[in-house]
């Protein structure tokens, strides 16, 4: 595979950042060049486990996304009761929880948990990046910070949905979706949290902003907090689900966010810079790939193919170490 020159790049620096030796990096560029042009070719014909072949989430983001999801749908189901509380359906609701008292009493309990997640998050991505820019490991392309290459990605996206490309854009760990998703639910939550608390704390809110604009400012929240819950719950059914689990090739679901794995088709056909990186960090997979691709022919160097069927002679019986987490 000819590489472009963006691929090059996340090549040679994770490379780098891995310290990788003068014999590896031979293995590598061999596996590489072993790949075959055509990318779909290539996560048409691997292997993939459903539940997952590759690292992609830690531990502490799997832990959040929990408590963030679980608390986020109880917040909603106990919510829009409360404040649709005169309604037909809310009353049997508050009845069963033991009445509308109750039901406030669980929905604010709920949604301190969530903030105690957000502010988890906030701390594993602050301290998990201080440690990568001490090692000298850190790269904001593997970040959810958005990028022009994402604008680019959106386009060529959209071009090849149009049948004007041949194949997808190149992208790395999060990809356009994903980081749009990501700051909406994160501005959503600031909603709920500042309209929330203002329901709590009205005395707090009146004492920082200018007397004429408090009420101003109330009457906003009152609205903002119920119809901002409805919106979140619509993208969350309707977008969010959809893309993860429901969408062609990830049905019925994506085991990701319980495993912290992603399987080698995924990464390859919509993270390929991530993908390059776990050639360089997992010598296992790069055998793995060698060895698909030897077996199905798809390498056009007929000396490659030699070279792959050698090394996976040498290689065969060897324990399958485990895959780390990042």
């Amino acid at each position: 595979m000819n590489l472009t020159a963006e691929a090059r790049s996340v090549l040679n620096t994770a490379m780098r950042q891995n310290h990788t030796s003068q014999k590896e990096a031979g293995d590598i560029e061999e596996v590489v060049a072993m790949l075959p042009h055509d990318r779909k070719e290539l996560y048409r014909n691997v292997e993939s486990n459903p539940i997952g072949d590759l690292p992609r989430y830690s531990f502490h983001i799997r832990v959040q996304h929990l408590l963030t999801f679980t608390t986020f749908l109880l917040l909603a189901f106990t919510g829009l009761p409360i404040h649709y509380h005169d309604a037909f359906w809310a009353q049997p609701f508050n009845d069963l929880l033991g009445g509308l008292p109750v039901t406030r009493i669980i929905h604010r309990t709920l949604a301190v948990i969530m903030v105690l997640s957000m502010v988890y998050h906030v701390f594993t991505l602050a301290f998990g990046s201080m440690r990568r820019i001490s090692e000298r490991r850190f790269s904001i392309r593997r970040t959810i910070i958005p990028t022009f290459k994402d604008i680019r990605d959106f386009r060529d996206d959209m071009l090849y949905f149009a049948g004007q490309r041949p194949e997808r854009p190149e992208m790395d760990k999060f990809m356009y979706k994903q980081k749009i998703h990501y700051f909406a639910a994160a501005f959503g939550n600031m909603v709920m949290v500042v309209s929330g608390s203002s329901f709590l704390f009205p005395e707090m809110w009146a004492s920082i902003l200018p007397a004429e604009y408090a009420s101003h400012f109330q009457e906003m929240m009152r609205l903002s907090h119920p119809h901002e819950a409805l919106l979140a719950l619509l993208v969350i059914a309707f977008w969010h689900w959809y893309n993860v689990h429901l969408s062609p090739g990830r049905f019925p679901m994506q085991w990701t966010f319980l495993t912290g794995k992603i399987t080698r088709e995924h990464q390859i056909e919509e993270h390929f810079h991530e993908y390059l990186r776990c050639l360089v960090e997992m010598p296992e997979e790069r055998r793995i790939i060698r060895a698909m691709i030897v077996e199905r022919g798809l390498a056009l160097d007929p000396d490659l193919i030699r070279d792959g069927i050698a090394e996976s002679e040498v290689t065969e019986g060897q324990s399958e170490p485990e895959l780390l987490e990042t």
